[in-house]
């Protein structure tokens, strides 16, 4: 019988003891004798944050279908807790055995967003694992970080042995076999890192060199043996049907951010929204079969007593089978009591009907994202979505009996006017009005809701926006006044509620996504000084970065507001995400112009994704422009 690695004591001490004794239902339990390799994978937030993560999910069910190898999980400690383990040496472990995470043969840290930085040190240092990696040795595990931020690694390149760059269901079976031969054959770490760094998606930092102009630019960005990749090319699924899913996922004992069945029903997005680095990074789209989704959908609803099932994607409404696969869930849920939940659908007359059999429309709300306030800098983000489509899209939900609409925005875009900002107040008013214009007073539920939220824009690679300069705090919280005060200049104000994201935390994302390695020390003396939960806002310390920064000698504006040159060598450009940087350059070029795209669906615009030979891509075209 297993021993929990804290105390009754120390666990009626800290909030929701339940995070750190594992043994949900369906973790999974594996003989530490019969197994070649344990891999403890990580979600550098808090449990409730980490268990809603699929891509932990997906990859925790994989590597735990290899007899040889036991996947077990590990999360952030959250503050109260992490106190305790410093104070009693308590090193940390995983959840399913408790054993300690130092004796593992692998630490996989999944990175999502910037702002867990901190936490991957936190994880490292309660682990006992050097922070450094030049500094480990067999007696530590290979710390591997896959994710959306390994797009740029290069600020925390320095923390990690290895990175996965893309979809994690192709290459982890190679490398572990890798590194079961090379254990085998007693080579040394540095040996081992030398032959993964030569399979397919695999970056190990310290193998790199990078040299700087006067300036502060890269000047090159070389591997340091002849044998390793120039460019590393992202590791992509091509049948998404048929690679890995979880049927009996685990399922916490306490209440998630995420508390449902999850079925991603494809990857991608056809859009091309500038600004997003999802919709560049996933290309191309690939789709799960629907018939695969529907056995998915009864096998894990019956696993795991869930009440409720949501479909994940991009763009859910681009879904070509979604019609088939939703009708099936009515039928099939309405019998159970299971809500189904539709995210990041388009607000059309289809997907209203589909909501109307789905969901209490007293207890919801719709939600459109505009991003942008006026028509102009619609077209130059490319968000393909008029205000006609918009104001329509209103009536029809109006009609249907909802009363309550959020609105997300962003600003700070590149090329953003005051006009365009006060247009976030206009577009809010005016979809105000249609609910008065369309809905009859008898037939009211009450006073129309409009809820508009700005957040801040962050520059992010591999977009077109790659190159655009960001606001300081200062320009952020001026933006939100002035669209505060035009809101309040505004007819239906009283119906208006306006709310807006942090601009300290916006600004240190921004740094930190287009940031190179001499941020590695900045991101560890901020960790050393009590940095941890950036996330978070009641945790996160502004004046401790910027104390920070300033005794580091790194200039920020190096990393927001200044200019990029077309030919500048990015720190991220040696990684191949299948779309080009000429693709991305053409796209800022005519954001500037405020020129549209068309989407993948209309035709192919030649972004380079056609190599993978999968998904969208070797779909009919009606014509193909070069990039």
């Amino acid at each position: 019988m297993r021993k929990l690695a804290l105390s009754d004591k120390i666990l009626l001490q800290v909030e929701k003891p339940a995070r750190y004794i594992g043994n949900e239902v369906n973790s999974i339990m594996k003989e530490p004798d019969k197994i070649a390799v344990r891999f403890a994978m990580c979600f550098p937030d808090v449990y409730e944050i980490g268990m809603s993560h699929l891509g932990i999910q997906i990859l925790y069910d994989m590597l735990n279908q290899f007899e040889d190898t036991w996947c077990e999980r590990v999360y952030s400690p959250w503050p109260d807790l992490d106190a305790i383990m410093r104070r009693e040496q308590i090193p940390l472990f995983a959840l399913e055995s408790q054993d300690s995470i130092r004796n593992f043969d692998f630490l996989g840290i999944t990175i999502q967003y910037e702002m867990c930085y901190t936490n991957i040190l936190q994880i490292l240092d309660l682990s006992g694992i050097p922070l450094l990696a030049v500094d480990r040795s067999w007696e530590d595990p290979i710390v591997i970080g896959g994710g959306p931020c390994v797009y740029n690694p290069e600020p925390i390149a320095d923390f990690f042995d290895i990175f996965y760059i893309g979809e994690g269901e192709t290459q982890y079976r190679a490398l572990l076999d890798l590194y079961k031969n090379c254990r085998h054959q007693n080579l040394s770490r540095e040996e081992f890192l030398k032959k993964a760094a030569q399979l397919s998606g695999m970056y190990v930092p310290q193998f790199y060199e990078v040299n700087y102009q006067e300036d502060g630019t890269i000047k090159s960005f070389v591997p340091k043996f002849a044998e390793l990749p120039v460019m590393i090319t992202k590791e992509l699924v091509t049948d998404l049907t048929n690679t890995y899913y979880p049927e009996k996922p685990v399922v916490p004992f306490i209440k998630c951010t995420q508390d449902r069945v999850v079925l991603e029903i494809q990857r991608g997005c056809t859009r091309g929204c500038r600004f997003c680095q999802a919709g560049q990074l996933y290309r191309p789209v690939r789709e799960r079969d629907a018939a695969i989704l529907k056995e998915y959908a009864l096998k894990m609803l019956n696993n795991t007593g869930y009440e409720e099932i949501s479909l994940s994607s991009l763009s859910s409404s681009d879904y070509s089978q979604l019609e088939d696969l939703v009708n099936f869930l009515i039928e099939n849920c309405h019998e159970k009591k299971v809500n189904i939940s539709l995210p990041s659908l388009r607000i059309d007359a289809f997907s209203l009907d589909v909501m109307k059999k789905v969901q209490d429309i007293k207890k919801s709300s719709l939600t459109f994202a505009p991003e942008a306030g006026s028509q102009r800098l619609r077209n130059v983000i490319n968000k393909g979505l008029t205000e006609e489509v918009i104001l329509n899209g209103a009536a029809l939900a109006f009609q249907g009996g909802w009363n309550r609409v959020k609105l997300y925005f962003m600003l700070g875009l590149p090329t953003e006017t005051e006009e365009d900002i006060r247009g976030i107040a206009e577009l809010s008013n005016r979809i105000a009005a249609v609910y008065y214009e369309t809905v009859p007073k008898e037939q009211r539920n009450g006073k129309v809701q409009i809820v508009s939220s700005t957040s801040f824009f962050v520059p992010k690679p591999f977009t077109p926006f790659q190159w655009a300069p960001q606001c300081t705090k200062e320009a952020f919280l001026e933006k939100a006044y002035l669209t505060k005060n035009a809101i309040k200049e505004q007819l239906n104000q009283k119906s208006i509620k306006y709310n807006w994201h942090e601009a300290d935390a916006s600004v240190m994302e921004g740094i930190l996504a287009r940031g190179d390695r001499k941020l590695c020390k900045v991101i560890l003396a901020a960790y050393q000084k009590g940095c941890i939960f950036d996330a978070w806002s009641e945790y996160y310390k502004n004046d401790i970065w910027l104390e920070t920064f300033a005794e580091c000698g790194i200039d920020i504006a190096f990393y927001t507001t200044r200019e990029r040159a077309l030919d500048e060598i990015f720190p991220w450009d040696f990684i191949d995400c299948g779309v080009s940087k000429n693709f991305l350059k053409q796209e800022w070029q005519r954001a500037l112009l405020e020129q549209t795209t068309p989407n993948c669906q209309v035709q192919c615009n030649g972004c380079g994704a056609t190599k993978f030979q999968c998904g969208i891509c070797i779909a009919p075209r009606t014509k193909v422009v070069e990039a």
